[in-house]
């Protein structure tokens, strides 16, 4: 019987490495009944490790099928949110800045003596001279020369934003409101360049040619120092029978925009530590942008602080309904404009036809600014009535057209 125990365990010793690896003599062994317990018992223990090991090498293999099987929907859960991501960076852009907005409206109607004693000091006319010095500083050459390309599309958005909308203020003129200043701040409005910085931003949000959109902007907004006093005095000062000082007007935009712009742009290209520093704290400095323009919705809300109180709630949402109907009627009007042209310039061929030039267009032609519309009411010293009134809705529309 023993003998045939030694025989099955023997060959388990002579031909499994881990076998002679493990069978250990830790006593000296006077018989043979202790060598065979022994033998046995560290000949039956490989073959436990040797199981043991086994299974856990599967179990990995099994758990890796299982990822690969996971993987599938993983990736499209990945996928479903790359789509959220750029949104929310959007988001975190102008959360704040929209809040500083609100927060000058609000603060201007809660406590206006502050705001009165703010604009003793002028200090309405900080808020756009800062605004344009931050965007000189925030501009970068290469990427406005990048949209080369899509001159055509760009020629014609400058057409759309500088030409075509004034017109619909002559529409917005027909609509009897009181009080009058909130329509006619909105004929205003629809005159104006488009937007500084939310036109381009919500142009990378849609996947569009940026270096389009930033060129739009940037040249709309020069060359509306030109041509926004002229299309004011043609469009909404014959319409309400006033006579715009434009020689003064072009004065103070040249003050108020071009110069700081300029300013801006040569200590960006003179010192490089300044333009390494500003593309590092671009928030930043977008934040303090907005803080410049709330200085003036708040001082301009505070001084016509009792006049508000006296507009009814639902007349001041008629206004704000105006102002994103103006919004989404422009947005209709240039993405018509852009298929309509994009058919008789070629077709799919047509550089109008490409996505991302298309996107980039009606998203930035169908914006306008608020500073250069600040600019322009503040030196107009209530020529088209008290100033609170005229910015008011077009703070509302601002709001409106960057959410």
């Amino acid at each position: 019987m023993l003998a045939s125990r030694v025989s099955t365990v023997q060959p388990l010793h002579s031909t499994d490495p881990m076998a002679h690896s493990l069978t250990l003599t830790l006593f000296p062994a006077t018989t043979s009944s202790f060598r065979l317990r022994h033998s046995v018992a560290y000949a039956v223990k490989p073959l436990t490790l040797r199981s043991v090991t086994r299974r856990l090498t599967l179990s990995p293999v099994r758990a890796c099928d299982t990822s690969q099987q996971m993987g599938g929907n993983g990736s499209k859960q990945r996928k479903g949110l790359i789509w959220v991501q750029p949104i929310l960076k959007f988001a975190r852009s102008n959360v704040l800045p929209l809040g500083a907005l609100v927060g000058a409206v609000a603060l201007g109607l809660a406590c206006p003596s502050l705001g009165c004693a703010a604009d003793k000091y002028n200090v309405s006319k900080i808020g756009p001279f800062g605004i344009f010095v931050i965007s000189g500083l925030m501009l970068r050459s290469e990427e406005v020369s990048a949209a080369v390309e899509a001159w055509p599309v760009g020629l014609f958005g400058l057409v759309s934003i500088l030409f075509l909308s004034p017109y619909f203020s002559r529409i917005i003129l027909q609509i009897q409101l009181q009080p009058q200043e909130f329509i006619t701040g909105l004929a205003i409005f629809s005159c104006m360049p488009t937007t500084l910085s939310s036109g381009v931003a919500l142009t990378q949000l849609a996947g569009g040619n940026s270096a389009l959109a930033l060129a739009m902007t940037v040249i709309s907004n020069m060359l509306g120092i030109l041509i926004v006093p002229l299309s004011i005095t043609k469009f909404v000062a014959d319409g309400v029978g006033v006579t715009l000082p434009t020689k003064q007007l072009f004065k103070s935009l040249v003050l108020t925009i071009l110069i700081p712009l300029i300013l801006g742009k040569v200590l960006r290209e003179s010192f490089k530590g300044v333009a390494d520093f500003v593309d590092r704290n671009r928030k930043l400095f977008s934040f303090i942008s907005a803080l410049f323009l709330s200085l003036v919705p708040w001082i301009q809300v505070s001084r016509s602080r009792p006049l508000l109180l006296m507009v009814k709630p639902r007349v001041f949402l008629v206004a704000i309904g105006l102002g994103t109907l103006l919004h989404l009627t422009l947005l209709v009007f240039n993405s018509i404009a852009v298929r309509s042209i994009s058919v008789i310039t070629g077709g799919r061929k047509s550089i109008f036809s490409q996505e991302e030039n298309a996107s980039a267009l009606v998203l930035v032609a169908s914006q306008k600014t608020l500073p250069v519309m600040v600019a322009v009411i503040e030196p107009l010293q209530g020529a088209f009535g008290e100033s609170g009134l005229l910015v008011l809705p077009c703070v509302a529309a601002h709001l409106n057209q960057v959410i």
